[in-house]
C-alpha cells in the first residue's frame, strides 16, 4: 500500500472567535475554500488536502498550544512558487501572527525556503517551497 497524501488537519483552538476570524483570512489566502462554517468548526479545502478548525472543550485564552506537548510540533504548507512564501510573509504582516522566522532557506532539502509563523494561539505554521520534488516521491 502507499498513501496519497493527507486528506485533511484539524486543529483544536481554545479561543475559537479569535481563531476563526485568523484562519478566515489565512486559509483562503492559501487557495482552500471554506466548505463548513459552523457553530465552532471551520473547515476549507483546496490544494488537495483540507484544515480545519474546531473549539475546544475549554473554551479559553489561556488554553494555548504547547508545542513541546506530545502531539502537533507544527504544519507546514508546502506552495509552488519560491516568491509565494515571499507573498505569504507579507499577507501575514497584517494579520495577528507572530512571524517566528522570516523566509530564509534552511537545510531540510536543496532549495528548502520557507517562513515560519504562529497562529494567535501559538500554533506554529509554516510554509515552503522546495524545488522539483524535495525529498517527497
Amino acid at each position: 500500500m502507499e498513501i496519497n497524501g493527507i486528506a485533511h488537519t484539524f486543529l483544536t483552538v481554545g479561543d475559537f472567535p479569535t481563531a476563526r476570524a485568523f484562519y478566515g483570512q489565512l486559509l483562503p489566502f492559501l487557495g482552500l475554500r471554506p466548505v463548513l462554517d459552523g457553530d465552532g468548526m471551520y473547515y476549507c479545502v483546496g490544494g488537495r488536502t483540507a484544515v480545519g478548525i474546531r473549539a475546544s472543550e475549554q473554551q479559553d485564552s489561556h488554553n494555548r498550544f504547547d508545542q513541546h506537548r506530545s502531539g502537533l510540533h507544527h504544519l507546514c504548507f508546502r506552495v509552488r512558487e519560491r516568491q509565494d512564501v515571499d507573498e505569504l510573509h507579507r499577507f501575514l504582516q497584517t494579520t495577528q501572527a507572530r512571524i517566528v522566522h522570516p523566509p530564509q532557506e534552511d537545510g531540510w532539502a536543496p532549495g528548502y525556503y520557507s517562513v515560519l509563523f504562529e497562529d494567535p494561539e501559538g500554533i506554529r505554521l509554516e510554509a515552503n517551497f522546495v524545488p522539483g520534488k524535495g525529498l517527497l516521491e
